[in-house]
């Protein structure tokens, strides 16, 4: 694809803003360290938000989505459309638990909930290890999405595509340095209007180029045939007889892998950049708000662009061996193909704000780890400015590591895989550390490297395949069951936290006080916490309005419009049922 003069403006226009929104706010960002990564904890939920979507909206995810699309239809989003029960779990039982913690990073609710030197232990582990091995991996694949798209647009090799990468990283770390969380969110807000405008721009032109939505449907059908009569590339809900998504593996998406496997934007209890901007909202009403208008646009509103897309990309390269090869490319030649001239600069800019978004999420994320739950144990008692400079320096360190990662790295889905693999039977400590007086650190501790152990163990002594439907059901499920019992076990067979310590968990929290009898009884002076019902009403009526938007913008773009619209009734019946009881027993409450 040639880009003229106009285009190569538009995309130097495109960096100049970003990099002028971090010298704006440069100074509001680097008078503390809480300034600098949880932007003073003074964000409006809307911002918030529109941070979340714009961070998990990275370069990557349209390449995904037409690689699913591309080898299991529409319903190869079930990978990650499962994780909804996990998003809205975070919205209405843990985003104001977070907030009340008050920490400024999720690590560092290590030394709030337990004690002592495994306390210590714990918080500087899972800063090392989500701060440098995990972040890496992500980060990883987000570079390695936009190398495949600049190997594309720009006709170059990988180790050229990688340097422009850089440069657009280096970009990216700049205004993260200069501007810290503020920087973040006030250039996301910009960057995911961008974004989905382009995206939508994309769907629009492309279906046209291939005579519109009714023939689109009709060679879809036709692919069908020839493909398996038996399953539709169209269908929303996997055919569970089918060799990618048999009910095992359905099984384990919808009832096990969203509360049993950490994953990034989607923990069990919340955690992550998701954590990150909930501590920066400015009560607790704010933090929920930010986190339900996350779940929506992330999982209802978002995909379709990416998906018509992908069904454009299915029908127009079938027989492209290189597509055939790489389906996760698909999107990028579809891009190439249909998008007039007059908006390639545009689109550049939209894929670099996609990149932009998710990286300077991951860098400042990172960087929060290993400053605040690291460097400065290790050196305390520095003035502010000292941590912001070595945040500033840590940051610049995780871009140059990142590129390294990005160079030995092929696949994003196998990436993607592999996180949930590692990361399986974890979830459940993460859940009821909040609500179970019990659980200690050795709880926590012993989870995390069961479920390393015992997933590398699978994957590389017993050579479970993550990437084999079955194979990779049958991983999580095992994983899960001796992680689950290996910190079960440990927890009873070690002392519970000390009294002094729950209690002061407990006061700052306040948790909901069932699964806290001896110490809510003791803590006579909180009143106890009794919204588990109310919190339980509201998840159930929140997964069901997600899938309701989903599936009804899906059924009317792909034109059911009747089914469509009764999909869209019942999302708007279950989005009422959220706003009557939180106007009834909530809202109040959460914005003292």
């Amino acid at each position: 694809m040639q880009l003229s003069f106009i285009d190569w403006i538009v995309i130097a226009l495109y960096f100049i803003f970003n990099l002028g929104v971090g010298l704006y706010l440069r100074k509001r960002a680097t008078q503390s360290v809480s300034d600098f990564f949880v932007s003073g904890r003074n964000v409006t939920w809307w911002l918030a938000g529109t941070s979340m979507v714009a961070t998990t909206f990275a370069a990557d995810t349209p390449l995904v989505v037409s690689g699913l699309v591309a080898k299991n239809g529409i319903a190869g989003n079930w990978i990650w459309w499962s994780m909804v029960f996990s998003g809205i779990l975070t919205v209405f039982f843990y985003a104001k638990l977070w907030r009340r913690a008050g920490v400024l990073t999720d690590c560092e609710f290590a030394e709030i909930r337990y004690s002592g030197k495994p306390a210590a232990f714990l918080r500087i582990f899972r800063a090392i290890y989500l701060g440098l091995p995990i972040n890496l991996i992500i980060m990883g694949w987000v570079n390695l999405a936009i190398v495949k798209i600049m190997m594309l647009v720009l006709g170059i090799n990988k180790i050229e595509a990688l340097g422009i990468a850089i440069a657009i990283m280096f970009i990216t770390a700049s205004i993260s340095t200069l501007s810290g969380l503020w920087g973040v969110l006030w250039t996301d807000l910009f960057q995911f209007v961008l974004k989905m405008g382009m995206v939508i721009l994309l769907a629009v032109f492309a279906v046209n180029a291939t005579g519109g939505m009714s023939s689109l449907i009709s060679q879809l059908h036709a692919i069908d045939k020839a493909r398996d009569p038996s399953s539709s590339i169209l269908a929303m809900v996997p055919n569970l007889n089918s060799t990618w998504m048999p009910m095992i593996t359905f099984f384990v998406f919808i009832a096990v892998n969203w509360w049993a496997s950490w994953y990034p934007g989607a923990e069990p209890g919340g955690g992550g950049y998701i954590a990150q901007r909930i501590f920066s909202a400015k009560n607790e009403k704010h933090s929920l708000l930010a986190t339900l208008w996350f779940n929506v646009a992330h999982y209802a509103l978002r995909p379709w662009p990416w998906i018509i897309v992908a069904l454009v990309a299915v029908v127009r390269l079938q027989h492209d061996a290189s597509f055939l090869a790489d389906p996760e490319t698909g999107y990028i030649r579809i891009l190439v193909s249909d998008l007039p001239a007059y908006l390639r600069g545009l689109m550049i800019a939209a894929f670099a704000a996609a990149y932009m978004s998710t990286i300077g999420t991951q860098l400042n994320w990172g960087a929060s780890y290993l400053v605040n739950d690291v460097y400065r144990r290790l050196v305390p008692k520095k003035v502010e400015k000292h941590y912001v400079n070595f945040s500033q320096a840590i940051t610049m360190v995780l871009m140059i590591l990142s590129a390294i990662v990005t160079f030995y790295m092929d696949s994003i889905a196998d990436a993607w895989r592999f996180l949930m693999a590692i990361g399986a039977g974890t979830g459940l400590v993460y859940i009821l550390r909040w609500f179970w007086w019990r659980i200690n650190a050795w709880s926590e501790i012993s989870a995390m490297i069961a479920a390393f152990v015992v997933s590398l163990v699978l994957q590389f002594g017993f050579h479970f395949d993550e990437n084999d439907p079955k194979q990779f059901a049958y991983l999580l499920l095992i994983t899960v069951a001796f992680t689950t019992t290996v910190w079960l076990i440990v927890t009873y067979l070690t002392d519970s936290e000390p009294k002094e310590k729950l209690l002061s968990f407990y006061r700052r929290v306040r948790p909901n006080s069932t699964m806290w009898g001896p110490i809510a009884k003791e803590a006579s002076d909180i009143t106890p916490s009794k919204d588990g019902i109310l919190n339980l009403i509201n998840w159930i009526s929140g997964v069901a309005m997600i899938y309701c938007f989903l599936f009804g913008l899906g059924q009317i773009i792909l034109g059911s419009l009747p089914l469509g619209i009764l999909f869209l009734i019942g999302g708007f019946v279950f989005g009422g049922i959220i706003f009557y009881q939180m106007n009834k027993r909530g809202w109040e409450v959460l914005s003292n």
